[in-house]
């Protein structure tokens, strides 16, 4: 063999892995399905049992026909068929018996199957609930909804179909190769040798396709991302007219995945065909081997000799099924495999124990920790002392990278005090929003230190740090439903008259009353039916219900027209007083009010100060306010 065609020792380790990790991730599976459905397969596996032995039943009755009752009359004048009619009904009970069985046991692997996606999707998104930003930043969405339909529905398959016919035709195996040695040995030996011939082909073409079944799911993933993709963004892709460049890249990824299913089903698909020659060949060899004996002596009776080529058939068919079944495994392996990455991705780490509690003030002036809402926040300590939300927010020579490679922040110093309103300015890229997105913990930062009311962020758990913020994003996002439930998404508990001063205090009441059915009218999850700045307008309603100390505004008003932003400033003041806010902003009239303006450029604070400080300054900060080059 030439030195071009032999296989490495990395190449040998590294299908020795892929071949581990396979066996792995459906023994995983298994033990999923296991863990809730113990007692179930219990009744499944007994029900395969007595179905596959009531199978067994009638094809051995075949010698006891032939040898007892066909033979023995041959040349009677007047037979008794009694005993035969009594044998027959006997064998009809247990055939009865066996279908009731595999009807049982078809029934609960259906319910089984269900149960089993029900509880995996309910894994999947509550897990998903706890990844961090960083995973949604890194993986497109329509790879991982396709990890909840494609992936998932691989699954169902192999639980409710490939499972019980696997079960059912190793038992099917064990049985009928103990009924084949008790009939004859030597036509058992023929059996064997056919068998593994069977067995070898199914391994090696099963190993060809099996890479295939993974591309097809990842390229099935591709081409759901693309599609999610171009549903969002048919507006872009109308305007620049790019039709038949989103149809020619859509073709292109849907012949990739036509490529790889194609290759992985045009082998798998000949499984089949292959062991049923292999089977008709045994059952020819049988034939021949078991007359030559059944000629030359008398250990081998015609019915035996019948009933052991029908026991060789029951012996390769489940050979058979379980190729058959080849392409839903290897699919539902490809498909575990990404349910299990997911599932297998670190949450993110929360290690805070500091929390945001309402509290009330006591006759001495002490506070007291309440579940009433009482427009006083509070930090308890894990020994319980409270302390006042003030909302101060200090950061301390941060340095931060989204990937090790890239810095995206350079010491950053900061400090925002109670009530302040601090601005960011500066180009793309400059950092502005990765700062915001560090006070929040959507991302922890490499050096330095970020505290909130003098307390590290990392010690207060995310979910109250996050709870104390308030956020209103570029990209507005509504859920489907009322107006009303778009509103108090930014508290739960929040009345309906609530709901409506927030939507006063920022200007949103009056077109929320011009709609069809006012706060009741019922929305899509894109707010289809609303103009961008009603859109954005409700979002700054969520936030104000959320009555939090302290505000961040990500250029909240860029969605908003001229005139609406004048008619909404007034209730973003009103929104702001009395909290410390951050603002991010493009349009530098909207932070000309604010205590304190940071420009950043290139990760790095290059200025600060009031908007008159740094217009007398003649900075950066001025060439961007009157657009003259320095």
């Amino acid at each position: 063999m030439g030195m071009g065609m032999r296989t490495s020792p990395g190449q040998v380790y590294a299908q020795n892995e892929k071949a581990r990790n396979r066996k792995d991730t459906l023994l995983r599976l298994l033990r999923f399905v296991m863990q809730h459905y113990r007692f179930s397969f219990i009744v499944v596996f007994a029900c395969i049992i007595v179905s596959s032995v009531a199978t067994l039943m009638s094809t051995l009755f075949t010698r006891t026909l032939i040898d007892d009752y066909i033979e023995p009359l041959k040349g009677v004048a007047d037979p008794d068929f009694s005993p035969l009619a009594g044998a027959l009904l006997k064998l009809g009970a247990v055939l009865v018996v066996g279908v009731a069985c595999s009807y049982a046991y078809n029934r609960i692997m259906i319910g089984i199957s269900q149960g089993t996606m029900l509880r995996l999707r309910k894994s999947m998104f509550g897990h998903m609930q706890r990844l961090p930003i960083g995973y949604f930043d890194s993986h497109a969405h329509g790879d991982v909804m396709s990890t909840y339909t494609n992936d998932v529905d691989s699954l169902r398959q192999v639980i409710s179909s490939s499972l019980p016919s696997a079960f059912s035709s190793l038992i099917t195996l064990a049985i009928t190769f103990a009924s084949m040695v008790a009939l004859s040995l030597p036509l058992t030996g023929v059996s064997i040798v056919m068998a593994a011939v069977m067995a070898w082909a199914t391994t090696r073409l099963g190993k060809m396709s099996r890479k295939h079944f993974v591309a097809q799911q990842q390229r099935l993933a591709a081409v759901n991302g693309f599609i999610e993709e171009m549903m969002t963004g048919q507006k872009v892709v109308k305007v620049f007219c790019h039709e038949e460049e989103a149809m020619r890249q859509f073709a292109q990824l849907n012949d990739e995945l036509r490529s790889s299913a194609y290759n992985a089903n045009k082998i798998a698909n000949i499984v089949m065909p292959v062991n049923g020659n292999l089977g008709n060949l045994a059952y020819v060899l049988i034939a021949v081997v078991g007359a030559t004996i059944a000629l030359q002596s008398d250990t081998l009776t015609i019915g035996t000799l019948v009933a052991f080529l029908t026991l060789n058939k029951n012996f390769s068919q489940p050979i058979a099924h379980i190729s058959q079944q080849i392409n839903s495994v290897l699919n539902a392996s490809a498909g575990a495999e990404r349910v299990f990455d997911l599932l297998d991705e670190q949450p993110e780490a929360d290690n805070g124990r500091v929390e945001i509690v309402n509290a009330t003030e006591g006759a001495d002036g002490q506070l007291l920790p309440t579940d009433t809402r009482t427009g006083i926040w509070a930090w308890r300590t894990p020994d319980g002392q409270l302390t006042k939300v003030e909302g101060g927010v200090s950061f301390d020579m941060v340095d931060f990278s989204y990937v090790p490679e890239k810095q995206v922040l350079y010491d950053i110093v900061l400090k925002a005090m109670p009530d302040q309103k601090i601005a960011f300015v500066g180009g793309t890229g400059a950092g502005k929003t990765t700062i915001t997105n560090l006070i929040n913990r959507f991302y922890d930062i490499q050096d330095g230190k970020i505290q909130y009311d003098g307390i590290d962020i990392n010690d207060i758990s995310k979910r109250h740090l996050r709870r104390s913020l308030g956020m209103v994003l570029q990209e507005t996002q509504l859920f489907t439903g009322t107006v009303m439930d778009n509103i108090r998404y930014g508290r739960l508990d929040a009345s309906d008259q609530e709901c409506i001063e927030a939507a006063k205090l920022v200007g949103a009441d009056d077109f929320i009353r011009r709609l069809s059915n006012g706060y009741l009218t019922v929305i899509n999850g894109q707010g289809s039916n609303l103009s961008q700045g009603e859109r954005q307008l409700l979002s700054i309603a969520r936030t104000a219900i959320a009555d939090p100390p302290v505000l961040i505004l990500d250029e909240a008003t860029s969605s908003i027209d001229t005139r609406t932003e004048r008619l909404v400033q007034h209730g973003m003041d009103s929104l702001m007083r009395g909290r410390t806010t951050f603002v991010i902003a493009h349009r530098l009239s909207t932070v000309r009010n604010s205590d304190c303006i940071i420009v950043l450029e290139r990760g790095r604070i290059i200025e600060s100060g009031t908007h008159d400080e740094l217009v007398a300054l003649k900075g950066k900060y001025y060439q961007l306010y009157t657009g003259n080059e320095i």
